[in-house]
């Protein structure tokens, strides 16, 4: 969820010049929070928050109603309430999300195959090719908005640029349901006047040691030496930042996408101290992240464990595979082993696994697969899970009532288009 409420909203005009664009970054307004709206229209125009509906939840998402009143995602439901006390909360249907997800990316794909989704609610567009049928980049960014209204019910907005990086500027100054173009010409000008810390990359950290030293707007880079950059962001990052101030990013928009890690968390209704419930836990959140791991044809090399206790401190820990994995029992005993090195010094109110360090499914077998056994298990899960949902079957061992606030998996995205 973006932290933009809609104030500072800025659109082209329907003649603006797209001269030398052909990148298009779309992006969903108040994704999970427009899709219960398009479902249940009673709470259209309230502050809506799409989150754990339990005391213990966290915000998934919310209207621009709530976010006018400071509400943000990752923030408590509790705080939420506290910033915006008329808000209506809503638990997320993940499901319903990523079945119009894949709705509006098939809407993309009609329109050019080079589409690179960033999450399940944006993606680059790399419109040159697509001239002849759809015209300039600007006619293919006012008709995409078009036709995503008209055949899901839901609104986007749509940054049109010379590059990647322009572009999502673009579609964040003109959020919500906005088009703003950014011309090749105006490029300089463009991002001349913004604040530093809307460069993409460019987090609230190093933003503040921009500002330290005197550089609040990209038009303060501009005129900064190269080595002064570097002396506050460190050689890498300095030459980043100059980069994009300067207008350059050469990425082209990637159709293949390979995930940089696949996770599933869980903020528990009342704290857990019993390690024994934590174990099955692990075995669930395990299955789930391998369940997900095989949808997208990949496996782990790194098996990550996140573990919050009550007062907040939150522990991380890792271990590498001697072989990479996408068996649920294999992640879950690395979990299981990492989450017993651990003494637990007080009740735990979060506790998360997650996959790292991927890689495409398929290489070489081993001559003996000593989890050729529980890969069956999988496999009977997954055919399970496909002909009658999610939650039809799972171990006996997890077996008992729900002790998750209802969350979202920690960076969902969908399978490759096809």
């Amino acid at each position: 969820m973006g932290r933009g409420d809609g104030k500072g909203r800025v659109v082209s005009a329907d003649d603006a010049d797209d001269t030398g664009t052909r990148i298009l970054h779309v992006d969903m307004d108040a994704f999970y929070a427009s899709v219960e709206v398009l479902d249940d229209p009673s709470l259209a125009g309230t502050p809506l928050i799409v989150g754990g509906i339990e005391g213990r939840g966290v915000v998934s998402s919310a209207s621009y109603e709530a976010r006018r009143y400071g509400v943000r995602s990752a923030m408590s439901v509790q705080v939420a309430l506290r910033l915006c006390p008329n808000a209506v909360v809503v638990p997320p249907h993940f499901d319903r999300y990523a079945a119009l997800s894949r709705q509006v990316m098939a809407i993309f794909h009609d329109i050019t195959p080079l589409v690179e989704p960033l999450s399940i609610d944006e993606a680059f567009l790399d419109v040159s090719g697509a001239r002849r049928l759809w015209g300039s980049p600007g006619q293919v960014a006012r008709m995409l908005r078009a036709r995503v209204r008209a055949e899901t019910g839901l609104v986007c907005s749509v940054g049109v640029a010379a590059t990647k990086h322009v572009a999502k500027i673009a579609s964040t100054r003109c959020k919500p349901d906005g088009l703003l173009i950014v011309s090749e010409p105006d490029t300089a000008a463009f991002l001349a006047a913004l604040p530093v810390a809307a460069l993409w990359g460019v987090g609230p950290k190093a933003a503040e040691a921009l500002e330290g030293r005197g550089i609040r707007r990209v038009a303060d880079i501009l005129a900064s030496p190269r080595h002064v950059l570097e002396r506050v962001l460190g050689p890498a990052g300095g030459e980043r930042v100059w980069q994009l101030a300067h207008g350059i990013d050469p990425r082209e928009v990637e159709t293949e996408r390979i995930e940089k890690s696949i996770g599933h968390e869980e903020t528990f209704r009342h704290d857990i101290a019993d390690a024994g419930t934590l174990r099955s836990e692990l075995r669930r959140l395990s299955d789930r992240v391998a369940a997900r791991l095989r949808d997208g044809g990949m496996q782990a090399g790194t098996v990550a464990l996140k573990l919050r206790y009550a007062d907040f401190t939150t522990l991380s820990r890792a271990a590498t595979l001697p072989e990479p994995t996408d068996v649920g029992q294999r992640i879950g005993d690395v979990a299981i082993g990492l989450f017993e090195a651990i003494e637990l010094a007080q009740p735990v109110r979060l506790i998360g696994v997650r996959a790292e360090k991927l890689r495409s499914a398929g290489g070489l077998l081993a001559l003996w697969d000593d989890d050729a056994e529980w890969r069956r298990v999988d496999a009977a899960l997954d055919g399970a899970r496909e002909r009658f949902g999610g939650g039809a079957v799972t171990r006996a061992s997890i077996l008992g009532p729900r002790r998750d606030v209802n969350a979202l998996p920690t960076n969902p995205r969908l399978p490759r288009h096809e």
